[in-house]
């Protein structure tokens, strides 16, 4: 039986991962970690060992993971969230058990928005133009990117997940109080002001072995959990997602991991906008670990027929060093329209375009005032 350690695990972007690994076709022994004793108790029915460990900052974390992967006799270890996969990546030497990460360049690249759009501007890659905001120089900065892009303009963190520091500004003014805001509350986030990107919110989840891609699958977010908190409408999580085959996304998503890592290894998940032409525009890369919704192909996946749908299975196979069948498709695996519904304490809903509830809705307003005129 395999013997995996997942780190960070306690939060959705956890779960998904590690309920995809209990769907896999083969008994596969969890062991979890994470710095909240409360977050691991969504793991309970799933997970067969759970640990409370510091920071993964604290100069005692790696020892610690050493001390749960001897005595738990791991033999793999997934780090989820990007802080942890950055800490595990930088130490992967000193860990006693395998990872299957991308190269250190490339994370330490993926994981700053401003390298990595410089990197696929130089590589010929459609990108959102984009412009590092200085403190000593912030409204200059500002006016600048204003004159270059137009408006509106993305304002983002350069580092982070779940839409951290976003928002769409319209002015200078609002740019420079948003970023002027955020450094009155003592963070110390660097920014970067990019081009306003109106187009579809895409993203491209893969799992790569030495440069080669292993398997994929497209899909559009439609709606986020509460938007209305969240300046830009984005709170880094989808409420409805559907799966999409694009050959355009399929190519560039890939092109995109390939300029950063030609030779790359284990998870790319890819974040792309569509700019005012319809072209698919990468703006980030999660690398070395899967979205938060990974159960979402898994369970579509267990409907359809389709084993590798399972991406944590897949990438856990490889790590192992386990052949993968040559005659899967490496892109589409699933069939277009595949909804994906949830929200806070109403669980998950996966429906086929046609297959679903939405057919059968009576449009009461429209019937009334065509009955009116």
């Amino acid at each position: 039986m395999k013997r995996i350690l997942v780190t960070g695990a306690g939060g959705p972007a956890g779960w998904n991962f590690v309920k995809s690994v209990k769907m896999a076709p083969e008994r596969i022994y969890i062991a979890v970690t994470d710095i909240n004793l409360w977050h691991l108790e969504y793991l309970e029915d799933l997970a067969n060992s759970f640990y409370v460990v510091p920071r993964c900052t604290d100069p005692e974390y790696i020892g610690v993971l050493n001390d749960i992967i001897e005595y738990e006799d791991i033999e793999f270890v997934h780090p989820q969230p990007d802080i942890e996969v950055r800490v595990l990546s930088e130490n992967r030497e000193k860990l006693n058990a395998m990872t299957f990460l991308p190269s250190k360049e490339a994370i330490r690249i993926l994981q700053d928005k401003y390298l990595s759009a410089r990197r696929w501007e130089e590589k010929g890659i459609p990108v959102a133009r984009t412009i590092e905001i200085k403190d000593n120089h912030l409204e200059d900065d500002i006016k600048r990117a204003f004159d270059e892009f137009g408006s509106p303009i993305w304002i983002r963190a350069k580092s982070g997940a779940g839409g951290r520091g976003s928002t769409p500004a319209h002015d200078v003014e609002t740019a420079v109080y948003w970023i002027k805001y955020w450094r009155s509350r003592g963070v110390d986030w660097e920014f970067i002001a990019q081009e306003y990107l109106p187009g579809r919110n895409i993203a491209f989840m893969s799992v790569w072995k030495d440069g080669e891609l292993v398997v994929s699958q497209a899909r559009e977010r439609l709606e986020y959990i509460y938007p209305y908190l969240a300046p830009s409408g984005i709170t880094g999580t989808p409420a409805v997602a559907r799966t999409i085959h694009d050959d355009k996304v399929n190519e560039i998503a890939t092109e995109a991991v390939l300029a950063i890592d030609p030779n790359a290894n284990g998870v790319f998940s890819v974040d792309l906008k569509e700019d005012k032409s319809g072209t698919p525009t990468p703006t980030e890369i999660n690398a070395g670990r899967f979205f938060t919704t990974s159960y979402y192909f898994t369970y579509a996946g267990l409907r359809f027929g389709v084993w590798y749908a399972n991406m944590p299975y897949v990438y856990i196979k490889l790590a192992y060093r386990e052949s993968i069948p040559r005659d899967i498709p490496k892109y589409n695996i699933l069939p277009e329209g595949i909804y994906w519904i949830r929200h806070i304490d109403t669980g998950y809903h996966l429906v086929k375009e046609g297959e679903w509830l939405g057919k059968n809705v009576k449009e009461i307003v429209k019937k009334r005032n065509k009955n009116r005129n």
